[in-house]
């Protein structure tokens, strides 16, 4: 990727560029808010109650990095209703057809699933204002997802090694599900276009680059996998 596009504060004054950061904030805010509501209910399939916590407080967080971005799209004179509604079919469907059927595939779905997500906006903020760049990087960072997944799937595996395959599958699954669903946003909202292939005067991804980073994505998610101790 090139070094990150250093932008001025004026830049939010482009007409074009606004609606691109307020379309981006508005997928993310409606993801945020997703990820919320499947976490809690993750939670009710914990097989402890300590676990059933830690999960808790995985939702909380969700939840507040939701409220960040409802409230970045509201400085900017978004309406945050108006801004996610575009974004609901897309992440519905993808929650509908990867909807976990045991406390096992819904770690892992909020381990590598949710990491797909967090790598792909995460590279996007590379072209970003500085202000809104350091949103974007904040409310995609690791929950603590990372350590807990990896020690109760790793637990689980341990005992019992028959899993592995199911929730290798699961993830593969998993990957081209979000996947497909990154390229269905970025293909169907014109309005990205500024951040995808830039305009006069903006640097963006390039065509080139989105598919640089689609390969970094997924050489990050054959890393997530190994670490659960899964096949990719």
């Amino acid at each position: 990727m090139t070094s990150s596009h250093d932008s001025s504060p004026s830049e939010l004054d482009d007409i074009e560029y606004r609606a691109a950061v307020v379309d981006l904030l508005g997928v993310l805010a409606y993801g945020e808010l997703s990820a919320f509501q499947r976490l809690v209910a993750d939670a009710s399939m914990a097989p402890n109650v300590s676990d059933m916590v830690a999960l808790s407080h995985m939702a909380v967080a969700e939840f507040r990095h939701f409220e960040r971005l409802r409230d970045r799209l509201r400085d900017l004179g978004a309406d945050p209703d108006s801004a996610m509604a575009p974004f609901r079919s897309a992440i519905d469907g993808f929650h509908r057809s990867t909807s976990p059927s045991s406390w096992l595939e819904g770690l892992v779905k909020a381990y590598v699933g949710d990491g797909i997500g967090q790598d792909f906006y995460t590279e996007m903020a590379a072209f970003l204002d500085a202000e809104t760049r350091d949103l974007v990087v904040d409310v995609m960072a690791d929950l603590g997802h990372s350590e807990f997944v990896t020690d109760r799937v790793r637990s689980a595996i341990d005992a019992d090694p028959r899993i592995a395959g199911r929730l290798a599958l699961w993830g593969r699954r998993l990957v081209g599900e979000a996947l497909s669903q990154a390229q269905r946003v970025a293909a169907e909202r014109d309005t990205l276009d500024p951040l995808f292939v830039g305009s006069p005067g903006r640097p963006g991804m390039g065509l080139g680059g989105v598919g640089v980073i689609f390969s970094r994505i997924i050489e990050r998610h054959t890393q997530r996998m190994k670490s659960l101790g899964l096949s990719a």
